[in-house]
């Protein structure tokens, strides 16, 4: 977190394991605080690693505007992305 305070800091990523595990009621209270703290500092937050449409769900519920993942589109090489 003192990164936040030192560094400019212009995007928190939550990393896909906290996605995955949101039907943990403590990961999703970390999930949920994570995107709190972001909004908050004017930051913006991206979730990896959305999968399903329950998570997409959750995480536009609790405010979460970015996300990447399967379900959102799967990797592509920059060659092989049409304009």
């Amino acid at each position: 977190l003192g990164y936040l305070r030192r560094f400019p800091v212009d995007k928190i990523k939550i990393d896909r394991s906290f996605i995955r595990d949101m039907g943990n009621r403590d990961t999703a209270a970390i999930v949920r605080s994570i995107i709190g703290l972001g909004t908050e500092l004017g930051i913006v937050v991206t979730a990896e690693g959305v999968e399903t449409e329950r998570q997409l769900d959750m995480l536009r519920d609790n405010g979460c505007v970015e996300a990447q993942g399967y379900l959102i589109g799967v990797p592509s090489k920059a060659a092989d992305i049409q304009h």
